[in-house]
């Protein structure tokens, strides 16, 4: 079992940037692939983007290609959402999720929130227009 804690969530301007992190304690962080979702107000909860449990492989929405970076350090169990030129319409709270995986599929990307098993609480993300 692993235990997610994300963080940098906050105000900011349209056109600024955030990074979220997401800490995971408890079982070997390194064999979990990772995820990022978002639910706005009012709305259900959508896929940001995911990577591979090597890194190796990553997967945006399209709405955050070219702005937002997905990565991990593996050594410090800790998983990031680098988010530049945030819009208005990137106002939610962002959640973290991860699920085991095996070795043989180290490469491999989840994006449905069912494929997930673990998830933070969230961090809130607030961009002004």
């Amino acid at each position: 079992q692993v235990q997610l804690v994300e963080s940098g969530g906050g105000l900011v301007q349209a056109g600024g940037s955030l990074r979220l992190s997401c800490a995971a304690s408890g079982r070997a962080f390194s064999r979990y692939a990772m995820g990022w979702f978002r639910q706005a107000p009012g709305k259900e909860r959508e896929f940001v983007a995911a990577i591979s449990w090597s890194g190796g492989t990553t997967y945006y929405t399209d709405s955050v290609k070219g702005r937002f970076t997905i990565s991990r350090d593996n050594a410090k169990n800790t998983l990031y959402l680098q988010m530049n030129s945030l819009k208005s319409e990137d106002t939610a709270v962002y959640y973290c999720a991860a699920r085991v995986v095996p070795t043989y599929n180290s490469g491999r990307y989840y994006s449905t929130e069912y494929e997930y098993d673990y998830w933070g609480q969230g961090t809130e993300v607030t961009v002004s227009s």
